[in-house]
């Protein structure tokens, strides 16, 4: 039976020059960066060269790169961080309806503490924020604005630099959540005009546990982690030095993919499978913006049928693949962001996202179109003589 790995936008695999780069900090090179002795000076050179290939991904300066255990701790860090430090002038924070629970639960938990007062953004049908309702509902009581670069259920690119723009023009703080889109499309936080930005490894060939929040100089936040004074005081904690030189690492290498135009050839093979999809198997409906969307996702759902059946029937013909969010634990969980884009029910519980990589070929999603066209047959029958 073939392994067919299409869960790309859950976790990637690591790329094997990514574990060449991470292994002799595990035995060989092991001291602690903060020691002032060979090994720690020599363990704080290779920090620093991650942190520097980091910022040179994104477009900053390496001291605006901060290192955290991942994209959840990230997010967490920039909503409460930027609360601490100026409830003073506000306590409202804005964010989309569409973002990720580590954003999503982060706002909610603040607010069941009556420490802040939120709004969420609605989205289209194509999961797209609408900047003027933006422009709406910002106030002078507003400090922050957190809206995610691309949706990690169905890909959709947001208009970030105009979302941007109208939270300065308000003198509001503006994040985005960029672990599902690292990788995928190339991050310019310059161009972008953001003031904080979160990454995660895992999604881009990295090591899982270890990701970073840009955070623009000047930008007043708060330390999220107390303790040691780690990361110039803002992340206690020993650095994972291991996984930041594989964080560092994957950057070096996804900044290359970009630039020698590997997503458009994946973008390609995805297209390639969703038209073969849509035209073999009836009652199909993509989910997310068909041209705003990063190139390796496809949202698919197909009627009469749930995931979680799915899911089980293509795992068994070896095709690994998910119902949307990456982190939920129920596969029949019906999921928020198709919810929040006017995805009626029938379609929401049996969405499937497949996530293609630059090791996804053109023979796996052949066999996975004529394994998932039987399959689509087969479960559709038997409910049919079940009726």
């Amino acid at each position: 039976m073939p392994e067919i790995y299409l869960n790309n936008n859950s976790s990637t695999k690591v790329d094997p020059a990514v574990v060449s780069a991470m292994l002799p900090y595990f035995h060989e090179q092991y001291g602690n960066p903060s020691n002032l002795h060979i090994f720690g000076r020599e363990t704080r050179e290779a920090l620093e060269q991650a942190r520097e290939q980091v910022a040179s991904f994104i477009n900053c300066k390496p001291e605006e790169i901060y290192f955290t255990s991942g994209g959840t701790e990230a997010n967490n860090f920039a909503v409460q961080g930027i609360l601490r430090a100026i409830i003073d002038k506000g306590n409202h924070i804005i964010t989309s309806s569409i973002e990720h629970h580590s954003v999503l639960d982060a706002v909610m938990f603040l607010e069941k503490m009556r420490y802040i007062e939120s709004t969420y953004l609605n989205v289209d049908q194509y999961g797209m924020v609408n900047p003027d309702d933006l422009k709406r509902i910002i106030t002078n009581n507003t400090i922050l604005v957190s809206v995610m670069h691309s949706n990690n259920e169905v890909g959709t690119i947001q208009p970030i630099k105009e979302l941007c723009t109208i939270a300065h023009e308000k003198g509001v703080y503006f994040h985005t959540d960029a672990v599902a889109a690292a990788g995928k499309i190339k991050l310019d936080v310059a161009d972008l005009g953001v003031d904080l930005l979160s990454l995660s490894a895992h999604k881009f060939h990295g090591p899982k546990g270890v990701g970073a929040l840009y955070i623009k100089e000047g930008v007043k936040i708060e330390k999220f982690m107390y303790g040691g004074e780690q990361e110039r005081g803002m992340r206690a904690g020993t650095e994972n030095l291991p996984g930041i030189v594989g964080l560092g690492k994957a950057a070096v290498i996804a900044q290359q993919h970009l630039k020698d135009g590997g997503q458009e050839k994946i973008k390609s093979l995805r297209d390639y499978f969703e038209k073969e999809i849509i035209t073999r198997i009836p009652d199909t409906k993509i989910n997310g913006h068909l041209t705003q969307r990063y190139a390796n996702i496809s949202n698919i759902s197909f009627s009469r049928l749930d995931s979680k059946t799915l899911l089980a029937n293509l795992d068994l013909a070896g095709i690994m693949a998910s119902a949307g969010y990456a982190c939920a634990i129920d596969p029949l969980e019906k999921s928020h962001v198709l919810k929040a884009m006017g995805v009626s029910d029938e379609y929401n519980s049996s969405q499937i996202r497949f996530g293609l990589s630059k090791y996804t070929t053109k023979q796996e999603i052949d066999y996975t179109i004529d394994i998932l066209q039987k399959v689509v047959v087969k479960l559709r029958n038997l409910n049919l003589s079940n009726t």
